[in-house]
Formats: structure tokens, sequence, C-alpha cells
């Protein structure tokens, strides 16, 4: 079921930012390792996410930290029920490994986490639940955990005020419920050392920045609804070495959407479509950005934009590295290549109408920080150098001393081949060669390959030389010569080592002094990436811009397709759909099978999704209202394959939509009760929506496909003589049967047009307005491929039961059935064994012969 609701209190958005936050991308190397290969690394590293939660007097204080940005995320006080459906909301989306709270708490939240943690079959799995003690969630020393807190966002040069001050604009000192979830957090993370369990106890858990998510103007969807929609769809992996694992997007609308270029900006789609909202700011600022896109002559603005968005990689991973200090020759090189893509990216949209709020932002906000970073890489690190020796090394003048240590290192090749021509000269005639080698650590040595005498150790002996190891059938002693050496250049490897090593710290304080900026270029620049993308889904399948009308209670939709079937058909004919002012609230869609009726109720439900996600439409217009919820029970084949009743789905599913549904709800609704008795199925559906016709102005927009024709033959809907009909005149006909303008002002009938053709039935997949006269099911069977005498026997017995007149065997088939009967008789007779002594014909005889004689005769 996909219902679309604002939760109190609202529901995580798309992601806003905080003051500072730490979300960044990564960069694709010059040359050497793959990026691929480095890309495969970062993603070895699975996003784990713990949430600390705090429930007093009706209002909820969350905070949780995500292990893929190293960020913490909190939500400033928000009211929630005593059911706590605001924190269950929460929990649903961000599926955190581990919720934190205190030991002390009220017997409802108590109660919600009991509940929470016996749930065995949760999905992806049930949270682990960690009590701390009262006094590590205390107010003031919350706020006091929050200010010593060690950030690398925070310039060391800023003094204890000034750093109370830059916090106080990032966190809401002033919601105590929020303040004492992050203390209560941080000492959870403190305590459990989240990623850096093995590292020594000084080094701290990386926090990179805090963001502020505010839970409003969004819609829930549930995964059922994401199922019978096909707005995702997984699929095994066709590779044999992913297929156990290893999944991949299929035939969805996410699938023909997601045209991204960064890895980001496909998380942030998806984020999108998991948190539709209903926000027209945020909708608007969307869509303003794709119609641009759209215009012709930006095209090639489009492609240059797309091309430098490829270059966005994974520098929240690169960040938390340099955290670390466990920072790879890669990272530079992705860092590097993300921030001149981002200085591409700023100069671009520069020249770019400044009316658009996205084109603003990123000129402004990717400040002369990015060329400061950019500028400090390319002029420290040495990459070609870096990837050759794999270490992080330095270009030429940076470093006097290193320069000249490492032009002393570059001769000493030569000069240690004249020094071993000298040490030659001194040794044992029968000693062919020698060379004078260095080894880090250990220093210089004269290397002597070893002679056929040599067979004890007494005999590596040599006069002048101390003897050090053999190795590979090679002697390596120290001379005067060696130790000379050792005196006069020292470890020169280790000693450039070092130094090299101070300056990539002091390049990474730097860049971390930075790191707000980075995380503005991955906000950004994935949202540009996802807009970018959708633009280009809309020109090439012909989408038009939806309008969002708060007046307009329902949708509206002209011409509408369906953005998957479309691409899967020779052919699509295109429906409207209108629901609100005096359209009726109810649409009872009736129809044979395989019109056309589901197809109509998946694209109105993924037309309105879409409108909400903020991205252009299958249609020629849309217009949506304030559509608050949306709630869906679509029949799919699914249910049946995890062996659960469909009714039972039904029930389950139609119950939420009665139980949640308001007047600015849209509820689509197919054959529901489908699988049970029909009478009771039929009874069922018209008190579901005799329910909502009783909320009068209340009443959700519901859209119905049914096969019970009874529903309208037997007037189970409520009539009156004050009601008007206002969907078609009276005496209208619509390839169906009269229809009476005594209905409720809140029903409109309509149905899939058809036409008969002799024995042939012609679908035009058109919605009109009408009644189906017919189920048209013996059609249907028979494209199915069943014999048509049974389908000639069928509508024979259809007609008898319409005419309330009694059933008969065909004659045919009960003469055949009795000669059956008689040869079966006959074959037992044959097989008797009359001199069998134990046979006993009186049994034979009223066991076997007398009840199949019944049967003849």
């Amino acid at each position: 079921m996909f219902s679309v609701g604002t939760i109190p209190g609202g529901t995580p958005q798309s992601p806003e930012p905080g003051a500072a936050s730490a979300s960044f991308p990564s960069l694709a190397p010059v040359s050497g390792r793959g990026e691929a290969e480095e890309e495969e690394d970062n993603e070895q590293e699975p996003a784990e996410i713990y949430l600390c939660a705090l429930w007093t007097s009706g209002y909820l204080g969350i905070a949780y930290y995500d292990t893929s940005d190293s960020t913490i995320h909190f939500m400033p006080d928000a009211p929630d029920h005593e059911s706590l459906k605001l924190l269950q909301r929460v929990l649903d989306e961000i599926n955190p490994r581990s919720v934190v709270t205190s030991a002390k708490q009220d017997e409802n939240m108590t109660r919600f986490l009991g509940k929470l943690a016996s749930q065995e079959h949760r999905e992806p799995k049930r949270p682990e639940i960690v009590f701390l003690p009262s006094v590590d969630f205390g107010l003031e020393i919350s706020k006091q955990r929050l200010l010593a807190g060690n950030y690398s966002f925070i310039p060391d040069s800023m003094t204890t005020t000034e750093k109370i001050l830059f916090l106080s604009s990032i966190i809401p000192f002033d919601c105590l419920l929020t303040v004492r979830a992050l203390g209560g957090l941080l000492k959870f993370l403190g305590r459990r050392r989240i990623g850096v369990e093995l590292e020594d106890y000084n080094v701290s858990v990386p926090i990179l920045g805090f963001k502020k998510f505010v839970l409003t103007h969004l819609v829930s969807i549930d995964q059922d609804t994401y199922s019978v929609l096909q707005i995702f769809k997984s699929e095994s992996h066709p590779s044999v070495y992913k297929v156990a694992s290893g999944l991949k997007e299929g035939l969805s609308l996410f699938g023909i959407l997601n045209r991204c270029h960064c890895k980001w900006g496909q998380k942030l789609l998806r984020l999108w479509f998991t948190r539709p909202t209903h926000d027209l700011g945020e909708l608007n600022s969307r869509l303003d950005v794709i119609q641009f896109f759209l215009l012709p002559q930006n095209l090639d603005m489009a492609q240059m934009l797309h091309r430098l968005l490829g270059h966005i990689k994974n520098v929240p991973l690169i960040l938390k590295r340099m955290k670390l200090s466990h920072t790879k020759v890669s990272d530079w090189q992705v860092l590097y290549k993300t921030v001149y893509s981002a200085l591409g990216l700023r100069d671009a949209c520069r020249s770019l109408p400044q009316s658009i709020q996205l084109f603003q932002d990123i000129a402004q906000e990717f400040s002369d920080d990015l060329h400061h970073i950019a500028s400090l890489i390319g002029k420290v690190v040495d990459f070609e150098g870096s990837l050759a020796e794999n270490r992080f090394t330095v270009l030429p003048n940076i470093d006097p001393e290193i320069d000249e240590k490492k032009r002393r290192l570059m001769g000493l090749p030569s000069f240690l081949t004249e020094v071993a021509r000298k040490e030659l000269e001194n040794l044992d005639s029968r000693i062919p060669s020698c060379s004078v080698i260095y080894i880090p650590l250990i220093g210089f040595l004269l290397c002597i390959p070893r002679l056929p005498f040599m067979v004890e150790a007494s005999d590596f002996e040599i006069e002048g030389l101390d003897f050090m190891f053999l190795s590979e059938e090679k002697l390596h002693y120290r001379s005067a010569r060696t130790k000379e050496l050792d005196a006069l250049l020292g470890d020169l490897h280790c000693d450039i080592r070092d130094q090299e090593t101070l300056l990539m710290y002091q390049l990474q304080c730097q860049v971390l002094a930075r790191a707000a900026v980075l995380t503005r270029v991955l906000d950004l620049a994935s949202r540009l990436d996802v807009l970018l993308a959708l633009a280009s889904a809309a020109r090439d399948y012909g989408y038009s811009r939806p309008r969002y009308s708060p007046q307009l209670l329902g949708v509206r939709i002209l011409n509408g397709r369906h953005p998957l079937m479309e691409l899967c058909a020779r052919t699509f004919v295109p429906n409207s759909a209108e629901c609100g002012r005096d359209k009726g609230r109810i649409k009872v869609i009736t129809g044979p099978n395989s019109s056309g009726k589901s197809i109509y109720l998946k694209q109105v439900g993924l037309i309105t999704f879409m409108a909400l996600v903020g991205s252009f439409v299958p249609a020629e217009e849309a217009e949506i209202g304030a559509v608050d919820a949306i709630f869906t029970r679509i029949h799919s084949c699914e249910s049946i394959s995890l062996g659960l009743s469909t009714f039972m789905i039904d029930l389950n599913q139609v119950a939420k939509a009665v139980n949640n549904a308001t007047k600015q709800s849209l509820v689509l609704i197919d054959e529901f009760g489908k699988g049970t008795n029909t009478v009771d199925g039929l009874a069922l559906l018209a008190a579901v929506l005799r329910h909502w016709l009783a909320l009068g102005p209340m009443c959700p927009h519901i859209f119905v496909a049914t096969n019970f024709l009874s529903l309208v033959q037997l007037q189970l809907l409520p009539q009156g003589p004050l009601v008007q009909y206002l969907g078609l005149a009276k005496g209208f006909r619509a390839g169906s049967r009269e229809i009476d303008d005594t209905l409720s002002p809140c029903i409109s009938f309509k149905t899939m047009e058809t036409c008969e053709d002799g024995d042939d039935l012609v679908f035009f997949y058109q919605v009109c307005e009408g009644i189906a006269n017919a189920s048209h099911a013996s059609y249907t069977a028979a494209q199915a491929g069943l014999p048509g005498n049974l389908i000639a026997r069928g509508k024979e017995v259809s007609d008898l039961i319409r005419s309330g007149k009694p059933i008969k065997p065909v004659k045919e088939l009960l003469k055949e059935k009795q000669m059956e009967n008689c040869q079966t008789l006959v074959d037992k007779f044959l097989k008797l064994d009359l001199e069998d002594p134990n046979l006993d014909l009186d049994i034979f005889m009223s066991q076997e012969v007398l009840p199949a004689a019944t049967g003849i005769l």
C-alpha cells in the first residue's frame, strides 16, 4: 500500500544541510590504479546508522550518526503521540543499526522499544536496543559534551567563545530534548568507538559535520506500493559472480529516470523517490531547473554539466580517512579532480540565469576555498611520483631540504658504483665482483657473491669487514667506507618520507578546515545531477510540467500515459482522469479483463507520484491539488507466491486506507474482494464505499476498478431524491446499460470502451463514462485457450443463473458419463476370482455394485 501523508511533525526531506555538514563526493585517479578498483574499495564499507531517541511529555528528540559521511543528523523537538508514530516513521526511513535511549524512560517508550525488539521479521533487520544511564543524557552534561567535541570543520584558530557561537548557529540549544539526544549519542559513539575500534584511544570518532532534517511536507510510501506500481524493482544480477548477493534495478520508474552521472546523484534521486513532498516551493524549484534544461538552446550546456558531474566522487570517505590519517594516494587525485570539476560547475552556473535558485546557490556557495584547495593540491602533490612509489610524494621546489635529499639520493647509484670499485681493490683476488647497496633502516652495505669455498659460517669472515647476513647467495658486510656513508648521508629514504608525511598532514589540515564548502559541493552537485537526469528523461519521453493548485482538492490529468507500459507497447492509448470539484469523489471503473483497468489505476498513481517528486509527467497536462496521501490496493501475483491469501492482503491494505485516508487522500483500489466468496467480496466493497460516502465532504478521492457489476445492478450504493448524478446526462449509453440520475453526487461510473465484432471483442483501452453491460468472461476464456464446448456451457449456465432457472446436466455429457460408469463396473466383474475362498459376494455387491448402479441409473 502506498500511503502518502503528512505525519505529525513532518518527515525528513531531501538533504537540506544544516550550517556545517559533511557529505562529500569522490574523484577519479589520473593514472595508475583504476578508478573502478578504488570505488569498489569504497563501496565495501557499508553505511551504518546509530540513532538516539528521547520521548518526554509528548515531544520527541532525535539524533543519529551516519557512517557513510561521518555526519550527525538531528531533528528539532517535535510533538509525537503516545503511539510514537513519528518515531516509527523515522525508524522505517533510516533503518538504524542501533537505537540508543535512556534507561529511565516513559512507559510508552519502553513498550514501543520492546515491541520493536521483538519484530524478528523486520526488514532489513531489527535494530539493537541500547540503554545508557540517565545521567548520560543530562542537559548540562550534554551541552558540555557538544561544546568540547573535536570537530575538523571548526578552525583551530577559533577561541572558546567563538566556537560556542559557531556551534550555536548549527545546533538548536533551545531544543532541550534534541540537545540531550545529541549528548547521549556522543557518549555512545565514544564508548562504542564507531569506525575507530582498532585505533589508539587518543583517536576520536570522526564527526565531519551536523545536519538538520525536518519532517514536514513529506509523504510516506510503503513497500507494497513501490512493488505494484514498479517504482522500484530489484532483480537478480545476471553475472554469475554476483548471483548470490548482487541486485540490479529492473524495469521500474526509478530505472528509466535514473540517468545520474555520479553515485551521490543516484542516492539523492532514490531519496526523493522515498520521500515525495507536497511542498510547493520545493517542487516548483525543481521543475524550474528541469524546464530550463529542456529548452533546445540549453542542451549543450546540460551535456557539459553532466560531464563535469561525472567527476564528483566519494569525498566524505576521503575526508574521513584524512581525519584518521589513512589517506591513500588515489584519494588526493580524486579530491583534486572533484574540486576542479566543482569549479567548472561554478563557472558554468555563473553564466546561467540567477533567477533560478539552484544556479544562484552554486555560483555563490562554491567559494574561493575550492580554488585554494585545488591550488594547494596541484602545487604540492606529485601524482606521478606518488603512483610510482605508492605513497604521498611532493613536487620539487616545495621544501628545499627535501629537494636536497632527493638530489643526493638520485646521485647515489653512480657514487656507490665508484665506492664499490674501490672496495673491490682491497678484497681477496678470488672475489670477482662486489656492489654497495642501500637498505632503509639498515644503511649502506657491501654485497659480495658467495664463493664455492664459503660453506660454513666461519668461512664468511673477511678481514676488515663485519659480516651482517646472507641473502639470496649474497653476503652482506659493513666496511669502513659504508660506515662513513651512513654517517655522511644518513637514512635518506626515511628522512624524506618523514618530511613528506609532515607536509601531507599540513595539507590535510588545510583541506579539513575548508570541509564545509566540500559539503555544499556534494549537496548542490547531486541536486543538479538529479534534475539534469529528470530533464533528459522528460526530453526523450515527451513529458510535460505538472501544475500545483492547493484549491483543487484532487487531481486532474489530461491524456495521461503509463510511463512504463508505453515503453513496452507498440501503441499506447492515453486516458484522462479527474476527481474533485464537481467531478465526483468516487470513480467506479468497470470493464472486461485485460481491457486496461489496472493500467489506468497505476498510471493515475504514477503520474501523481511523479508530480510529488518534482518530475515532469507523461501527460499533456496535469494539475495536482492538495493531495496529502495516496493509498493503493492493486492486485499483484507476488501476493500468491508468498503463500498468503489474496483476500487477506486486500483487507489489510484497504483497512489502512479506511483508517487513515482524509478528504485530501487519493485511494486506488483494484478488484477488491477478488480472493473470497463473490457475495462476501461484493458486500465488503459496497460497505467500504458506503463508509466513505457517509463522510460527505470528508470523503477521499477514490478510483475503484471492479468486475462486481451487481454493485450498481442491485443498487448497493446510497440513493436519495435530492441527489443528482453529475457524471452523465440521463439516458446516456456508452456500450452499457442506461444510467439513472438518482445516484450519489459523489460517485462517477466509468468503463473501458469495447466493441463486439461478431464473436470477437475489440478493446479500445479508452476510459469512457458508463457501466459495462457484461464481464465478457467467455471472450477472456477463449483468449486464454479454453475449449469451445466449455465456454459454450459456461455461457449457458450463466444465462440460467441470471434468469433464475434450474441448471440441468448436458445430455451428451450425461450419456458419456453413464458409459464410463458401466465400463468401470464391467471391469470389476471381470476381475473377480470366483474360485477364491476369501471372496464374499455379498460385500462385493453392497460396496461395489450398488453404489456404481446408482450413478448409472
